[in-house]
């Protein structure tokens, strides 16, 4: 699925389709880390860079761990692996940069004015730890971006009605201040917590001055709909990605 960000931008979200490989890697992955074989990764990246137009090397993955680092992507560096990074930045045209995720919730961020792009990894624990504010905050470092001018994207992740959670995730939330009467209920049935991660990322990034009408959630669940795309809660941690990319377009 694709995204309407600017019109000399592709942002995007790969989805499950079907494939040679052998389930639960039965689908479009191109995560070199999560133990889907060598060659069936390969194939699909080749498959994405003739879809952008780029080379396979022009595809950033990075090695996500839930964590908070930002890593910026420039020409010096551009051909390394970005390990333990969970956000990436850059300006550069004719690079995709994005992150992998089977429930967690991909953001994507165009600043309108100096043109940068970023890519952040939230899933709970990176939403409580403010992955979002933390791009905003890396992309403010090294380009001058105003949180005003940035346009967002809250792509396929697990849903509300999904994500049941015990007592120590909503105390996480609620430690680090979270509207949580907004982004939590408790479920009568079950008396276990739901969290909102959709709605948890949008206020964290109207907080830091992003307007809220420049914030869409495509209020996908992965979940629910993981015969489109992977759910690690439906199918187990080993099992394949989806891609959510964004690139700034060759001049």
């Amino acid at each position: 699925m694709t995204y309407n960000l600017a019109d000399d931008l592709i942002a995007f979200t790969t989805e499950r389709r079907c494939t040679d490989a052998a389930s639960p890697y039965d689908g479009f992955n191109i995560t070199h880390y999560c133990g889907d074989a060598d060659e069936h990764v390969r194939s699909c990246r080749r498959q994405l860079g003739r879809q952008l137009g780029i080379t396979e090397a022009d595809i950033i993955v990075p090695r996500q761990v839930h964590g908070i680092n930002v890593e910026e992507v420039s020409e010096q560096n551009r051909c390394q692996p970005f390990e333990e990074c969970d956000a990436l930045i850059t300006q550069l045209n004719g690079v995709c940069i994005g992150i992998s995720t089977a429930d967690c919730v991909p953001l994507l961020f165009y600043d309108t004015r100096t043109k940068a792009i970023a890519a952040a990894h939230a899933g709970w624990r990176g939403t409580v730890a403010h992955i979002g504010m933390l791009t905003l905050r890396a992309m403010h470092e090294a380009y001058g971006t105003q949180a005003i001018d940035v346009r967002c994207i809250i792509g396929p992740s697990i849903g509300p009605a999904a994500f049941e959670v015990g007592q120590e995730v909503y105390d996480a939330f609620a430690e680090a201040d979270f509207p949580m009467t907004d982004i939590a209920r408790l479920e009568p049935e079950t008396q276990r917590w739901h969290i909102d991660l959709w709605r948890a990322n949008a206020w964290q990034l109207t907080q830091q001055g992003v307007p809220t009408d420049a914030i869409h959630i495509s209020a996908i669940c992965t979940y629910t709909h993981y015969d489109r795309f992977f759910s690690a809660r439906r199918l187990g941690i080993n099992s394949g990605r989806l891609f959510t990319g964004i690139m700034k377009q060759k001049r």
